[in-house]
């Protein structure tokens, strides 16, 4: 016995304007007298519908994986404010990138290398006529540190 779309609707437990979307759809057919089998309906019904889009009792839809629209809303928010804590944090100075720091790094390990290779070319004359083993190593000593100091005091990042 077929129903008509109101009573079909109640019969699900749904709005009228559910049942005339799943028609227009194509999730459930009319039979040819326009009525709904509703033995037919509940099977297309069931078979063709994404459970995440179905209601029940004036629920809202229940999603099956994923946040909740207000969950997803407080996660962008949350998100959009680390964005703008990170650029204020930059342009105020707080902040540095990391490309910036690695450069800066690289520079100067790479002079603090340069120096240090070339400490035994700057010594080596000097060294080679101390006979003293205490003034070689104060000469060295020397040395290093004054490169040390340098580096330390080399400009900022």
């Amino acid at each position: 016995m077929g129903m008509n779309i109101s009573a079909y609707a109640r019969h699900r437990g749904v709005s009228h304007v559910a049942v005339l979307k799943a028609i227009k759809a194509g999730r459930i057919v009319k039979e040819a007298d326009g009525t709904i089998d509703p033995v037919k309906a509940d099977a297309a019904w069931d078979k063709n519908t994404n459970p995440a889009q179905q209601r029940s009792d004036g629920d809202p839809p229940q999603t099956i994986n994923g946040p909740s629209y207000a969950q997803s809303r407080a996660i962008r928010e949350a998100y959009n404010a680390r964005l703008a804590k990170l650029e204020y944090e930059e342009k105020s100075g707080s902040l540095v990138r990391t490309d910036s720091v690695k450069v800066a790094w690289f520079n100067v390990l790479r002079v603090l290398r340069d120096r240090v290779l070339s400490a035994p070319d700057r010594l080596a004359p000097i060294v080679a006529v101390e006979t003293d083993p205490k003034r070689v190593r104060e000469l060295m000593d020397a040395e290093l540190r004054q490169i040390l100091n340098d580096v330390a005091d080399a400009p900022k990042i």
